[in-house]
C-alpha cells in the first residue's frame, strides 16, 4: 500500500479509507494514543491503538522516538484540536528507542542542552520547524533568481584571495603538521604545497562572481563560506552560507531595488508556504518574550515582523543623514548608547541600526554612501573622495541584514585604492583584468543566509538555525 505523509492525512477528508503511515513516536499515553510525526509538518497525527487486542510486549516497545509503521482507518477525530485520526489495525516497530537512554524526552529542554545533542535536536518541534523554514527560504532564494534571469554560479571554496581584506581565513594545506618546507627566508615555502601557493577557505564568492557577471550579465552564488574569527557570540559562525548576486550595468539605485525586491519575495514565499511552522515559532517567541524585562521585549510578534518587512517600502537614507539623526537623538544625548555617536565616519553598531529602523523611521532602512575608510577596497568611490557607493539593508530586531555596493569599475581608481591598503596587484591580476577588457558599471550584495533564517524564525542564537554549527572550540558531529 502507498505510504501517506502525516501532512497529507491531516488535510485529507477521505474518511473510512485504509491508510498507511510511517514515522516516529512523539508521545504514547494511556497505552492507547500515539502522537506520530514523520517530519512533513509541525503537527502530529493521533493514532489510536486497540490496546485490549494488542500484544503487551509490543505496547511496551511504543516509546518516544521509536520508529513505527502503522496501517489503519482514517476517521474523524473525537478529540479536540484535530480533525482526523487513524484507527490502528496493524502496527509494526521499525526501530526501538530505549526511553532510559534517549536524551530528548517530551519536555522543555534548554537550547544549550539541545546544541550538545545537535544530531537529535531536529526531533523537537522547535528545530523541525526552524529547519523546514530554512529549507523553504533556500528554495525561495533559488526561485527568485531563476525566475528573474539570473545564472547560478558555483564559486571556489578554496581560494588564494581574501575578498574582504580581513585576513581571518582558514588555511588550506597539504603539508604535514610541523613538516612544512621552508624557503631561504625561513618562511613556509608554499610553492611546494599542493596548489603551489598559499590558499584558504573562502570568505566570499563575490570577486569570482563579478567576473562571471561581466559575461553572463546576472549571476548569483549561494554556497558555504568560512571565517576564522575567534568570536563566541550569538551572531557568529565559522562556517556559514552566503547569497551573493552580481549584476552588470546595475548602479547603486538598481542594487537597492534588487535587494528590496528579493527580500520581499523570499519572505513572501515563506509566509505563504510555512504557515503552521511560523505560527508555532510565533507562539514560541511570544512565550520567550514574556520572560524578558519589559524594556527588552519586542513590540512585534514574529509573523507581524515578517509582514512589517514584506509589506513596507524600505526607507533610503544616506550615512550622513543617519549620522545626524543618531547624533541628535535622545538616546545618544542621554548617553544610552553603548557606543556613542560623536564624529562622522564611525562604523554604526547594531544598536544604532535598530534605533533607525524601530524607533525613528519605523520601517526597514537602506543606508548608502558610507565613509570610504570603513568599507572594502572594491566599492566605487564617490566624487567627494570621502564616501563610497555602499549600501546596508537594516531590519528590525537584528540590524544589518544585507551589505552591498556598486563596484569600482575604473581601473586606475581601483589600483589606487588597492595600493593604499597594501593589496598586492599580482594576487588579483585576474580581477583587475575585468577592468581592462570591457569594463562597465556593476553592483551586487551579500546576505548571510543564517542571519536571514535567524530573523525569519525568531531564534536568538545563530547556532540554532544551521544543522551543525561550527564555532570556536566546536566541530562536533
Amino acid at each position: 500500500m502507498k505510504r501517506s505523509s502525516v501532512k497529507e492525512l491531516l488535510h485529507s477528508d477521505k474518511f473510512l479509507q485504509e491508510v498507511h503511515v510511517k514515522g516516529w513516536v512523539r508521545t504514547f499515553r494511556s497505552n492507547r494514543f500515539i502522537a506520530l510525526n514523520d517530519g512533513s509538518t509541525i503537527n502530529n497525527i493521533q493514532c489510536v491503538v486497540d490496546f485490549e487486542n494488542t500484544d503487551e510486549e509490543l505496547l511496551k516497545r511504543i516509546t518516544t522516538s521509536a520508529a513505527v509503521s502503522i496501517t489503519g482507518t482514517l476517521v474523524e477525530s473525537e478529540g479536540k484540536g484535530q480533525n482526523v485520526e487513524v484507527k490502528v489495525t496493524k502496527l509494526e516497530i521499525l526501530g526501538d528507542s530505549n526511553p532510559d537512554e534517549y536524551p530528548i524526552q517530551p519536555k522543555k529542554h534548554s537550547l544549550e542542552f539541545l546544541r550538545e545533542n545537535a544530531h537529535l535536536r531536529i526531533r523537537t518541534n522547535t528545530f523541525s520547524a526552524v529547519m523546514r523554514v530554512r529549507s523553504a527560504l533556500s528554495f525561495g532564494v533559488h526561485k527568485y533568481f531563476q525566475e528573474n534571469g539570473f545564472n547560478y554560479v558555483n564559486t571556489p571554496i578554496i581560494t588564494g584571495s581574501d575578498a574582504e581584506g580581513a585576513g581571518e581565513m582558514f588555511h588550506v594545506s597539504n603539508f604535514e603538521t610541523n613538516k612544512a618546507p621552508l624557503n631561504e627566508e625561513g618562511n613556509i615555502d608554499y610553492t611546494k604545497d599542493f596548489f603551489g601557493k598559499e590558499t584558504n577557505l573562502t570568505v566570499s564568492g563575490q570577486l569570482e562572481a563579478e567576473t562571471y557577471a561581466m559575461a553572463l550579465g546576472k549571476v548569483y552564488t549561494f554556497g558555504p563560506t568560512f571565517r576564522a574569527e575567534n568570536s563566541n557570540t550569538t551572531r557568529h559562525l565559522a562556517e556559514f552560507w552566503m547569497i551573493e548576486p552580481e549584476v552588470a550595468f546595475n548602479d547603486l539605485d538598481a542594487n537597492m531595488d534588487l535587494s528590496e525586491d528579493f527580500i520581499k519575495s523570499v519572505l513572501g514565499y515563506v509566509l505563504e508556504n510555512c504557515k503552521d511552522d511560523l505560527e508555532f515559532l510565533d507562539n514560541r517567541l511570544t512565550q520567550e518574550e514574556k520572560s524578558k524585562p519589559q524594556a527588552e521585549r519586542s513590540d512585534m510578534g514574529l509573523i507581524e515582523k515578517l509582514n512589517f518587512v514584506a509589506e513596507n517600502n524600505f526607507k533610503r537614507v544616506s550615512y550622513t543623514e543617519a549620522f545626524d539623526i543618531l547624533r541628535n537623538c535622545k538616546p545618544n544625548k542621554k548617553k544610552k548608547f553603548q557606543f556613542p555617536i560623536t564624529e562622522w565616519g564611525v562604523d554604526l553598531q547594531s544598536e544604532h541600526e535598530r534605533y533607525l529602523v524601530e524607533k525613528h523611521f519605523k520601517c526597514p532602512v537602506i543606508l548608502f554612501d558610507y565613509p570610504a575608510t570603513i568599507k572594502a577596497f572594491y566599492m566605487r568611490l564617490n566624487d567627494d573622495g570621502k564616501t563610497v557607493r555602499a549600501m546596508d539593508v537594516l531590519f528590525p530586531g537584528i540590524g544589518e541584514m544585507v551589505g552591498g555596493s556598486q563596484r569600482e569599475e575604473r581601473l586606475d581608481v581601483l589600483k589606487s585604492k588597492m595600493a593604499e591598503l597594501n593589496i598586492d596587484e599580482e594576487e588579483l591580476w585576474w580581477y583587475l583584468d575585468t577592468r581592462k577588457f570591457g569594463t562597465a558599471v556593476h553592483s551586487g550584495f551579500g546576505l548571510g543566509f543564517e542571519r536571514l533564517v535567524l530573523f525569519t524564525t525568531g531564534m536568538s542564537n545563530i547556532r540554532d538555525v544551521i544543522p551543525f554549527p561550527r564555532t570556536p572550540q566546536n566541530a562536533e558531529f
